[in-house]
Order: structure tokens, then C-alpha cells, then sequence
């Protein structure tokens, strides 16, 4: 039987619960397995991408572990679902499974964002993680992949034939990716975007205290006013509204 863990609706998405030692130890049986899953780490606009764009949703039911990357996700889990559940972050996930991988002797190949965060990525692991098997690890360009080059990327990956595949394309990229590439690629898959930078020590990230106020947003927003300000001023209010419509409803029996 595939691992799994079990899954809460929040906003009609499948979001996966459990403790972080779960999730790895999940994530790796579904690698050792090399099984052709893959692994989205939600946030809230990753939900309201889902909300609004149906052919979206097919993505993230059709993964394997959907993790509560965004604290609110996590506190969605409990209000909506009667169970706390902690956030499983993508950028505190990546180097969880790194670390446990090695220890396991398990393999692990990193495919996107860019050359130099790869260098300095894979630099970090040779150096803190020496018994790490890195299988390999590719930047793809930045725009859509020719059939033939996808083939390419996907034999390539296949030939490396790592237990892990860390993939950072964006979102909502990442993740189709990922969904179009099952029972392609022999591995587990997993969309962590933002993670690679921050491993590779190219990002700073927040102290705890500030990630534990739920403060990540305001810093990103800071960091790139007019790239994100739409998305977290409009689509942080309309995860809000949708929320409390949703809890709404489970008290009036209505089905959102």
C-alpha cells in the first residue's frame, strides 16, 4: 500500500496532517518506493489559485501529500477540522528531508530555479551533509520546454534514478509540472519554489518569532512591492471571506 497521511478540507482542497516527522518519514517511504508522486506545499494563494481556477483543483487532489505550508493554512486544518495541526513550511521541509535522506542513504536531484542557487545548494549539502547522495541537479530555462526537451529533463532525471525530486518553477508552474510528469519521472516529487534560495543561503528568511506572528507575507511584500502586492493585499482578503463563508456554512449545514 502507498504511504499516505490523512487529508482535512480547507476551502475544498485536500490538505494532508500530521507532525513533521510524518510528513519525512512519508515522503521518503513514497521515494524508497520510487513511487511517481508528488508533494505540493500549500500556501494561501496556492487555495484561492484552487478556488478560482477549477482545472487547478485536479492538481492538488491528485497529489499524494499536500503539506500546510502557510501558518494560516495550518490554523484553517484546526478551525474548520477540530484538530491543531503545526505548519509543515516547504523551506523548513527541504532541508528536514535533506538530512534525513542522507541518513537513510536515500538520493535526491534538484531541477529548477538557476544555475548559481544550484552551485550554492548543492555546496551547502557537500559540506554539512556529506553522506548525501546528490543523483544531479538541473536549471531548466525560463520558458515552456520544447516536447523534445521535456522528454530530455525527464530521461535525464529518470537516468539519475533519485528516491527525492525537488522541483522550484513557481507556482502554480511547479505544480502542473509535477502532475503532468506522474507516472513519468520515478521518483517523489516535490514542489518547494522559494526553499531553494533560502537553503542555498542566497534569501534571508525571518527569525522564528516573526514566522510564529505570521509575518512572512509582510516581509516578502517588502522585498517585492509590485510583484506581490496584489497577490497578498487581494488574495489574503479573499482567503479571509472564503474561510469564514466555509465556517459559516458547516454551521448552517450549507455546502461550499
Amino acid at each position: 500500500m502507498e504511504a499516505t497521511l490523512p487529508k482535512r478540507p480547507v476551502l475544498n482542497a485536500p490538505i494532508s496532517t500530521g507532525t513533521m516527522p510524518d510528513f519525512v518519514d512519508t515522503i521518503l517511504r513514497l521515494g524508497a518506493a520510487r513511487s511517481s508522486a508528488y508533494v505540493c506545499c500549500a500556501n494561501v494563494h496556492m487555495l484561492v489559485e484552487a478556488h478560482r481556477h477549477p482545472a487547478f483543483r485536479p492538481v492538488l487532489a491528485g497529489a499524494a501529500i499536500v503539506t500546510p505550508d502557510g501558518s494560516p493554512v495550518a490554523a484553517a486544518v484546526g478551525w474548520l477540522g477540530g484538530q491543531r495541526q503545526a505548519r509543515v513550511a516547504g523551506m523548513d521541509l527541504l532541508p528536514a528531508l535533506l538530512e534525513a535522506a542522507a541518513a537513510r542513504g536515500q538520493s535526491v536531484y534538484f531541477y529548477g530555479t538557476t544555475p548559481a542557487v544550484l552551485a550554492a545548494m548543492v555546496a551547502r549539502a557537500a559540506r554539512e551533509l556529506p553522506a548525501l547522495r546528490i543523483a544531479g541537479a538541473h536549471a531548466p530555462p525560463f520558458r515552456p520546454l520544447t516536447p523534445a526537451e521535456e522528454a530530455a529533463d525527464a530521461a535525464a532525471i529518470n537516468a539519475a534514478d533519485p528516491d527525492l525530486l525537488f522541483v522550484a518553477l513557481g507556482c502554480p508552474r511547479q505544480e502542473q509540472w509535477m502532475a503532468a510528469h506522474q507516472g513519468r519521472i520515478r521518483a517523489c516529487m516535490l514542489g518547494v519554489g522559494q526553499a531553494f534560495p533560502v537553503y542555498a543561503g542566497l534569501e534571508p528568511r525571518l527569525p522564528a518569532w516573526a514566522r510564529r506572528l505570521w509575518l512572512e507575507w509582510a516581509y516578502r511584500l517588502w522585498q517585492e512591492p509590485r510583484r506581490l502586492a496584489r497577490r497578498y493585499l487581494v488574495t489574503n482578503s479573499w482567503f479571509v471571506y472564503l474561510l469564514v463563508r466555509a465556517a459559516l456554512g458547516r454551521k448552517s449545514g450549507i455546502k461550499n
